[in-house]
């Protein structure tokens, strides 16, 4: 166990959602030591107690002091500025305009330094870490976190380095038109990818009365030889293939980590997908030549992704808006 006399690089990570939020006591050697969770309240206020809950009780179940910690590092559902933690548009916290996010939960927690980001680009560097530690190259994964959930976005780790874009867009495929003059997406546009690759989608095709989880509910009843559950299950799983192509051939990343509530499904979602890459590339020599198959995996399941890479977020100290943000590595 480590103590409070060697702790000097003890991190906590937090992935704050809608519902709960998910904090992680990491040790210099990556390890995660302690977990909790704790119902979010909603708004401002309310998610910056819950955030200083999860942290203050991760310490106290480690038997250790709040000046143990070196950093804490928060994903969050909005966009962020990574550089002064202002979070915006974080509507399922019931945050409306832009807060200071990170600056009120380091005041809370007397001073330690906090570093926001958005939670996919935390779910991105948690999967980057982990796929490199298991590769033995720690720093030198290309990685996109694909996030099927109640919409469709990525989170992209390239050359090392959480990649935002110009706006802090990069990832937003869910808004990407992939049939033209189709369902009308709340963005505006019409045949967004969104509206056929999310969970969202699901639930309107396949609508559960029984209260079980529209995807899991469709992929059972294929599974038992419904022609219709098998028809939408095939254009769902051609359209989450779209989504694979699109980011492997824009981003050339070695890996397609697929997370998100929708994943859940777990080996039968996989199984489908890869079998809608290997359909779409039967007539492209180029897009045999991509390996797509073999790119795409599921997040580990009971593994808390987002919050490792969050407790990343707070290891490396307040970065510049000119600097990547972090490397995918273990803890020096």
């Amino acid at each position: 166990m480590t103590t409070a006399g060697n702790a000097e690089r003890l991190c906590v990570g937090l992935d704050v959602g809608g519902t709960k939020v998910l904090g992680v006591l990491v040790d210099s050697d990556g390890r995660v030591l302690r977990t909790v969770r704790v119902p979010t309240q909603q708004g401002c206020e309310g998610v910056v107690e819950t955030a200083a809950l999860a942290v203050t009780r991760l310490v106290e179940v480690a038997g250790l002091p709040l000046s143990a910690l070196t950093a804490v590092g928060m994903g969050v559902p909005g966009v962020v500025d990574p550089a002064t933690g202002a979070v915006e548009q974080a509507v399922n916290l019931g945050i409306d305009g832009s807060v200071a996010l990170g600056s009120l939960l380091s005041t809370r927690l007397a001073g330690l330094p906090v570093r926001a980001d958005n939670d996919l680009n935390a779910a991105a560097l948690g999967a980057a870490h982990l796929l490199g530690l298991r590769s033995g190259r720690p720093a030198a994964i290309d990685l996109a976190f694909l996030a099927l959930g109640t919409g469709v976005a990525a989170g992209l780790v390239l050359d090392g380095v959480v990649r935002r874009g110009h706006r802090g867009a990069a990832g937003e495929i869910g808004h990407i038109p992939v049939v033209p003059g189709g369902l009308l997406c709340p963005c505006g546009q019409r045949g967004c990818l969104e509206q056929y690759a999310s969970g969202s989608a699901l639930d309107v095709l396949w609508p559960s009365p029984s209260g079980v989880p529209a995807p899991a509910e469709l992929f059972a009843a294929a599974a038992a030889g419904d022609l219709d559950a098998i028809r939408i299950r095939g254009a769902f799983a051609g359209a989450v293939a779209s989504a694979v192509r699109l980011l492997v051939l824009t981003c050339d990343v070695e890996r397609v980590v697929i997370g998100g509530g929708v994943s859940a499904l777990g080996a039968p979602l996989l199984q489908t997908v890869r079998a809608a890459l290997t359909d779409q590339a039967s007539g492209s020599p180029f897009l045999r030549s991509m390996n797509l198959v073999r790119r795409v995996e599921l997040a580990p399941s009971g593994v808390p992704v987002a919050a490792i890479g969050a407790s990343l977020l707070g290891a490396d100290g307040p970065p510049r808006r000119s600097q990547p943000l972090v490397q995918p590595r273990a803890f020096a």
